[in-house]
């Protein structure tokens, strides 16, 4: 087996020196996994951080799922500040200088899963019974020791546990005691100081245990290390993660990772943040080839070269089971390429490979041929360019045989075209990510046929991008690359689409023409899309994904549809990102609140509901005012509104004219008890004048003068209509004077009120033209009803009121000044 030397450009090309700092995400992935455990709605979420708060606050709801204080001056936590928060799922009060917990404070947090006290100055360990307790971090404290609480044992949901205090130096045998029957599963464990003290067999009482995070530092001191793995052999443990295992300048002597070689269960290990010679390098890939280890990371590290030759590892005669290797950000301690003398044969079966994070800007040739069993291969966020991946002195024509990831995000890639060509030479590459680079579209693109999924988040490319895709790719990724529009012709050419993403873009609408029936995920979110139609989606029948978040939405009838009908088990995002933007009654308020009625929303409901409604309601009241007479009622209100408007029309044509009485009764003598108990008195104590033939006609004269001479000397002839009137011949004299006068006179002069019902058939011949006169002229019912009677009166008054009531009392008066000196006279 042939053995390459050659400087450090047989692994990394050439490597800039780059500075990291310490990042660790533990917190933030607790906040992220919290969040997803308790928060179902967005009013549960209260975020009181940097506020200068020195107490928690009072008015806080009920309806609270998330409480974070954090970054304030709250010193002391006591039951009475959490009472009515029985909803209360995750709590974080971290950066506060807190050093008390009153033992009831939990006691009002039944269904607590989160518990976050880290980076604060309490000096003991609470005592929890917390029952739903998922994630307890009490990390960073000033605790001098890591004994837990024996209430501990009945965390018995208890997955994920954070200690570290900088006060304690000694692990004891016995401070893991309590977690014995507890399966947790993730141990962070530490505060990045050195240990002084560790006794055999402490952590293996966490028999369940799976993953463990230690930050702690092993500087000539290794034998704790050494007994610290001996203990967690005997858990379940499968992850070892070591953040500040060895500090800067750290002379590393010896063994101390041997056994990992007989640790059966274990299947990756990371060094994070750490400081790591040549040759404590060489000790540790023996212990990883000669181990059941897969996975061999390092993150953040700081590479010193402690040997004149630089790194030196001989091939070993035994089966290696490493598939993975990750470099996430190389320091180098000297400022020099460092010197790698090892065969490529040993990495040979390495299915992934990454280095990010290291200033690479060339890919050596012995990498783009050593590794034939290479399945993915992350070159991101180094300084990489077309020129420099594929250097012109390399060949590529049989690069990475079984190559199907390929990552050169966050590199200084720019043609597209060129791109596209090139991956032609990866015959068996399915996925690239050019994101977070300088691309743009300078010419026509030719992808191969393999290739199926592409990234070009990042990139400014605007609307035009999808011209130059492939027709095969089933995966797009073009979030944050300037798109305003996206229309049914961008997308009709992806009949394999599977996935698409258009997240942090700026699109209004969706075309209602969608039509990608294969489309089985669909993102975007953090667009400026206000509301979602059913058309939309209608054309994605495999649609099983979707996240729309983030956008502008409008709390009106165009969201009822997708608030009250979409299956919400398709948003990977809800209810938390969807908020309303308008109308600004409702600006803020969570989508999912927002309550409105299909009735208010869909026309044809509102039409289906109304019309009946109507149909009802009119029905009701035509039952109603046929029960109640309003048919008479409507008529009387008719001849009421008909004499006022022709009384106004006959003013001014009456001015001149002087009449006797307001009006004279023609009536049958058969009729009299109704004239003169009903007819008469009512009118008269009105103060209307009425001329009656018993009463006033003048005695010696004829009967047929008497009659003509009442009619013109009154302003209206009152026909009181009956069986017997139409039988009298004296009426129907009176009636033919009435009509005459009308013609020749004042057309409304007559006024009929039917006493009782006379059937038109039944008038004689010489009343044929009463019966045309009733067809033609409105009259007066009498109504039996008294109620009906007041209105009967009301209208027949304003019939005889047309008439200037002074001019009547005129003549009247006149007459009796001619009368008084014949009364003088013959006294």
């Amino acid at each position: 087996m042939s053995m390459e030397r050659g400087c450090v450009a047989l692994l990394t090309g050439t490597i800039a020196i780059v500075l990291l700092s310490n990042t660790d995400c533990t917190a933030g992935k607790q906040d992220g996994l919290g969040i997803k455990l308790c928060v179902t709605t967005r009013r549960g979420l209260k975020d009181f951080s940097y506020q200068n708060l020195t107490d928690v606050p009072s008015d806080i709801s009920n309806e609270t799922q998330y409480l974070d204080i954090s970054h304030n001056f709250i010193c002391r936590l006591n039951g009475t500040q959490f009472v009515g928060l029985s909803q209360l799922c995750f709590l974080k009060v971290t950066h506060c200088g807190l050093r008390e917990i009153s033992s009831d404070v939990f006691d009002h947090m039944p269904v607590l899963k989160v518990l976050d006290i880290s980076f604060n100055d309490l000096s003991f360990k609470p005592d929890l019974s917390l029952k739903q307790l998922k994630i307890l971090d009490l990390s960073n404290n000033l605790y001098n020791s890591y004994r837990l609480p024996s209430s501990y044992q009945n965390l018995t949901k208890l997955e994920t546990l954070s200690l570290g205090s900088t006060a304690a130096a000694m692990v004891s045998y016995d401070d893991f005691e309590p977690l014995t029957n507890v399966s947790l599963h993730h141990l962070i464990l530490g505060a990045g100081t050195q240990w002084r003290k560790y006794d055999s067999g402490a952590l293996a009482k966490i028999r369940m245990l799976q993953k463990i995070s230690l930050h702690a530092s092993f500087c000539k001191n290794f034998t704790m290390l050494e007994n610290l793995l001996l203990d967690l052999n005997k858990t379940q443990v499968k992850s070892l993660r070591f953040i500040t295992v060895f500090p800067n300048d750290c002379h590393v002597s010896g063994d101390p990772f041997r056994h990992l070689r007989t640790m059966t269960l274990i299947e990756n290990i990371t060094l994070e943040n750490t400081w790591i010679n040549s040759s404590f390098l060489e000790v540790l890939l023996k212990d990883v080839w000669l181990s059941p280890l897969h996975d061999l990371s390092f993150v953040n590290i700081t590479y010193n070269e402690d040997t004149p030759d630089g790194f030196q590892f001989h091939t070993i005669n035994h089966t290696i089971n490493l598939f993975s290797i990750t470099f996430n950000g190389v320091n180098h301690y000297q400022y020099k390429y460092p010197t790698i003398n090892m065969s490529f044969e040993a990495i040979s079966k390495l299915t992934y490979l990454k280095f990010s994070g290291t200033g690479m800007n060339i890919l050596p040739c012995k990498v783009i041929s050593a590794l034939p069993s290479l399945e993915t291969l992350d070159l991101s966020d180094n300084l990489l360019s077309e020129s420099g991946f594929w250097w012109p002195l390399c060949s590529h024509s049989s690069a990475f045989p079984k190559l199907k990831q390929l990552s050169l995000s966050k590199n200084r890639f720019i043609s597209l075209s060129f791109i596209s060509q090139k991956m032609k030479d990866m015959k068996t590459l399915r996925c690239l990510d050019l994101s977070f680079n300088s691309i743009v579209l300078d010419g026509g693109c030719s992808w191969p046929q393999q290739l199926t999924e592409l990234s070009l988040e990042s990139n400014n490319l605007g609307n035009d991008v999808f011209k130059y895709l492939s027709s095969n790719f089933e995966r797009i990724n073009l979030s944050k690359t300037g798109i305003t529009a996206v229309t049914q012709d961008d997308l009709s050419q992806f009949k394999k689409l599977k996935h698409l993403i258009l997240s942090s873009n700026s699109i209004q609408v969706l075309p209602e023409d969608l039509n990608v029936p294969n489309l089985e995920s669909l993102y975007f979110d953090q667009n400026a899309i206000t509301s979602i139609s059913k058309e939309v989606l209608a054309g994605l029948p495999r649609l099983n994904t979707l996240r729309a978040g983030s956008n502008p939405f409008s709390c009106s009838c165009e969201s009822y549809w997708f608030v009250s009908g979409f299956n919400k088990s398709l948003l990977v995002d809800w209810p938390l990102d969807y908020t309303c933007n308008t109308p600004p009654s409702l600006a803020g308020r969570s989508l999912s609140e927002y309550k409105t009625s299909k009735l208010s929303c869909e026309a044809w409901l509102q039409v289906a509901v109304a019309l009946p409604t109507v149909i009802v309601v009119s029905a009701a009241i035509s039952l109603l005012f046929y029960k109640y007479d309003g048919i008479w009622y409507t008529k009387m209100l008719w001849v009421w509104i008909r004499v006022k408007r022709r009384g106004k029309q006959r003013c001014n044509e009456l001015n001149s004219v002087t009449f006797c009485y307001h009006a004279f009764i023609s009536y049958s003598h058969q009729d009299s008890d109704w004239v003169d108990s009903q007819l008469v008195p009512s009118l008269e104590g009105a103060g209307f004048s009425l001329c009656v033939h018993e009463r006033d006609f003048v005695p010696g004269e004829w009967i047929i003068d008497n009659i003509i001479n009442c009619v013109e000397s009154s302003y209206k002839t009152l026909f009181v209509l009956s069986k017997h009137f139409v039988q009298s011949e004296w009426c129907n004299y009176e009636l033919f004077f009435a009509q005459h006068r009308s013609i020749s006179v004042q057309s409304d002069s007559m006024v009929f009120i039917l006493l009782e019902p006379i059937p038109m058939d039944s008038l004689p011949k010489k009343f044929l033209k009463l019966r045309s006169l009733l067809r033609q002229q409105t009259y007066l019912e009498w109504p039996s009803d008294e109620r009906k009677q007041k209105f009967f009166w009301a209208n027949l008054k304003a019939m005889l009121k047309m008439a200037d009531k002074s001019v009547v009392l005129k003549e009247v008066a006149q007459a009796i000044s001619d009368t008084l000196p014949l009364v003088t006279d013959q006294v």
